[in-house]
């Protein structure tokens, strides 16, 4: 409360408001400066600051003693379940810790706590003891003396005098103590309310080591709706509306962290003709530099912008911590498995756990996101990324750190199954950091591979257009690196060629095959294993085309190649190979020439002892064809049959490959006539096609006419009725219907 002589202008009404708006009963006053707290007591009125201030006695208002600082926030959002989650242990056990790293509300959370459920569960009062850089037990003491008329003897010492405080509590009811921002646990120890139901504590810490008396109360991020209302709240809906979808990337850049939100919030207040754009720009380019994250108002809970916030933690770091810190900035926001991070160092193993555990782990600086995976906020790793560029190591850091994950990249298989690909997800974000921000660190000889192994990653799982973002990338950084006419461009041009084949797209392909073909040739490998995949692939993509009379020569070249280059362990390049000659055959109807072809495939596959891997799948499926087109469907069913189960094993329902086993098998039923169990092969067919491929990919073109043709045969047939409901079914057969109208 400003100070105010007895003649001032104070509004006189029956009741009195504090702080908080809540209602204080009897005392005939309303103080409407916004910047009083009312600290209460049975005789006293304070005003305070944050810091415990406080000026001369006024009047006596308040039935109950308690001193909560201001509270910054106009509206508090996404911590209800918080709140609720904190009264309820404390009234099962008494005593609680809310723990987070800076910038996350733990002052905010408790503030809210107490005055909400001050008066109705705390009639003995509240005790707010900020705790990071003051003496506990003295605050304890003043407070006893000036809230509740309490001299403890001076004859004792100071814990004495805190426990005889606690111990005389002369209020009756339940207590609050709320001791915010502790360091070190070990100095307020002494210091707390005895073991007695009456005394209730919260303790706010970065710490999350504590003692086993207080249960945790971890507080994560807020969600994007509350992260986008909290950003409301201080602006206003009218921007937000006319940017929301800025807004909401701005809420994603701070990583939903309600420090930052209050105070980008509170600058874009202040200027109100500041767009959401240019704030976010701004952020863009100073990061934490940027003034609306180191500054912050009168009007704010918190007493420190962001990276101030989290400075006080990297001061309590020992040297090594701070290595470590520094590495984890260059991982991507998401979880880090601690087998990568043990890769890049050469330390024993239990001393890098034991500076994780002590000192980044307890200091909210790391987060255990699952058994072994540990995650940094963002806005943290901007502030760790900071002071690694700070460092004179940084350039030989990032070295080790590109070099341990292009080796780790390395398990990506060309073909990964579902069981790959869920095992190398965890490291497919850190490894698209590398190849977009540190690819000056990655070694000439290393720097396909990152690129590479991300496209067959998602060339794996059927999503084409990501994996050829990648390589694109690829080809792009590979020849301002390399050279345009380098051997090793020879890789990216091929990998780019075959993932717009497998898209459809030919006349885009075929000159960068060409231009492979032409470097090796340039560079007289026309007798490596490199030029015999070119050769193949070439064929591959004029067979696509109609062009047999020049893909057969080309498969015959690359398979005599593999068979005279490539020892026992690349069996699959050969397997491959046939298989391609056989599928050319078979399209000329040679099938007395394709078969043993096809089987030869399969069978080199289980000599090497690998019974399931996604070739085999497309050696069955073609051999079924083959077995189709000369009227043996039992035979044809049962290997159709088996490719999609391994299909749908190895690669899932949504793959493209499982789609064209699904449309092969419902192929051989429709020219018998099952009509009904055609149909929803042709649908699912269809509709995971044109989920995963560009829409003008063949296989859309030709599954729609399957299914149009299936339709039409059932209709004919009298089978109708027994059509799935399945909509793309549907809506075809309302095209059909709406046809026959019209004629």
């Amino acid at each position: 409360m400003n100070q105010s002589s007895q003649g001032d202008d104070i509004v006189k009404q029956s009741r009195a408001i504090g702080m908080d708006g809540n209602t204080i009963q009897g005392s005939g006053y309303t103080e409407q400066n916004k910047g009083s707290v009312y600290t209460g007591g049975d005789t006293y009125f304070y005003e305070t600051n944050y810091y415990g201030g406080r000026s001369q006695p006024s009047k006596a208002i308040a039935p109950y003693p308690h001193y909560i600082p201001l509270s910054g926030a106009v509206d508090f959002f996404g911590r209800d379940a918080d709140l609720d989650k904190l009264h309820q242990h404390l009234q099962e056990s008494q005593r609680i810790a809310i723990t987070a790293m800076g910038g996350m509300g733990k002052t905010e959370l408790a503030l809210q706590y107490a005055k909400r459920y001050r008066e109705p569960f705390y009639p003995g009062g509240v005790c707010w003891l900020p705790s990071r850089d003051a003496d506990v037990g003295l605050r304890i003491v003043d407070f006893a003396r000036v809230h509740l008329q309490m001299n403890p003897p001076e004859d004792l010492t100071l814990e004495q005098r805190v426990r005889y405080c606690w111990q005389n509590w002369p209020i009756s009811g339940d207590i609050l103590a709320v001791l915010d921002d502790v360091i070190d646990y070990k100095k307020v120890k002494p210091f707390l309310p005895p073991d007695d139901s009456r005394f209730k504590v919260i303790i706010t810490t970065r710490s999350q080591r504590l003692h086993q008396a207080f249960v945790r109360l971890n507080l994560e991020v807020l969600t994007a709706d509350a992260s986008l209302e909290m950003l409301q709240s201080l602006i206003g809906g009218d921007r937000i509306e006319a940017e929301l979808e800025t807004a909401k990337g701005l809420c994603e850049w701070l990583g939903y962290l309600p420090l930052g939100l209050e105070l980008v919030g509170q600058y874009l207040e202040e200027r109100k003709d500041l767009s959401l754009a240019e704030m976010r720009r701004r952020l863009d380019k100073k990061r934490l530099e940027q003034t609306a994250l180191k500054e912050y108002t009168t009007e704010a809970t918190a007493e420190r912008g962001v990276k101030a916030a989290f400075e006080l933690s990297w001061q309590e770091l020992p040297e090594n911590a701070r290595e470590v810190a520094c590495l984890l900035s260059l991982f991507a926001v998401a979880p880090i498995p601690w087998e990568l991070v043990q890769e890049c160092f050469d330390w024993d193993e239990e001393e890098l756990e034991d500076v994780r555990d002590r000192f980044l782990v307890k200091l909210s600086l790391l987060e255990r996101s699952e058994a072994g995976r540990f995650q940094l906020h963002q806005l943290l790793q901007r502030f760790m990324k900071d002071k690694l560029e700070e460092s004179e190591t940084a350039d030989l850091g990032k070295q080790k750190y590109c070099k341990v994950m292009v080796d780790i990249a390395q398990q990506i298989p060309q073909k990964p199954t579902l069981k790959q690909v869920e095992k190398c997800s965890v490291l497919i974000p850190h490894l698209e950091v590398i190849v977009k921000s540190l690819c000056n660190w990655i070694e000439n000889k290393d720097l396909i591979t990152p690129f590479e192994k991300l496209a067959f990653y998602y060339e794996g799982q059927g999503f084409y257009k990501q994996a050829e973002f990648w390589c694109e990338k690829c080809l792009l950084v590979s020849r301002d690196r390399l050279g345009e006419e380098s051997f090793d461009i020879t890789t990216p041009l091929n990998n780019l060629a075959e993932i717009r084949r497998s898209q459809g797209k030919y006349e885009e392909a075929e000159p960068l095959y060409l231009k492979a073909i032409e470097l090796c040739k340039k560079h007289l490998v026309e007798e490596h294993f490199d030029f015999a995949t070119l050769l193949n692939n070439l064929a591959l993509l004029y067979h696509a085309q109609g062009k047999d009379e020049e893909a057969e020569p080309l498969f015959l070249q690359a398979l005599d190649l593999r068979k005279k280059l490539l020892g026992k362990e690349q069996f699959f390049e050969i397997a491959n190979s046939l298989n391609n000659l056989a599928f050319l055959y078979h399209d000329q109807e040679k099938y007395e020439e394709a078969k043993p072809l096809y089987l030869q495939a399969i069978e080199l596959y289980k000599i090497n002892l690998v019974e399931e891997h996604p070739n085999i799948a497309f050696f069955l499926d073609n051999l079924a064809g083959l077995y189709y087109a000369q009227e043996k469907y039992e035979e044809s069913e049962s290997l159709y049959l088996q490719a999609i189960e391994l299909r749908k094993k190895l690669l899932g329902e949504e793959h493209p490959d499982f789609a064209t086993s699904l449309n092969n098998l419902a192929s051989l039923y429709n020219s018998q006539g099952k009509y009904e169990k055609a149909e929803p092969l042709f649908s699912n067919a269809l509709e995971i096609s044109v989920n995963r491929l560009n829409i003008k990919h063949p296989h859309i073109r030709s599954g729609l006419q399957n299914l149009g043709d299936c339709l039409l045969n059932a209709i004919a047939a009298g089978q109708r009725d027994q059509l799935s409901n399945h909509p793309l079914t549907q809506q075809l057969l309302a095209q059909i219907d709406a046809a026959n109208e019209t004629e």
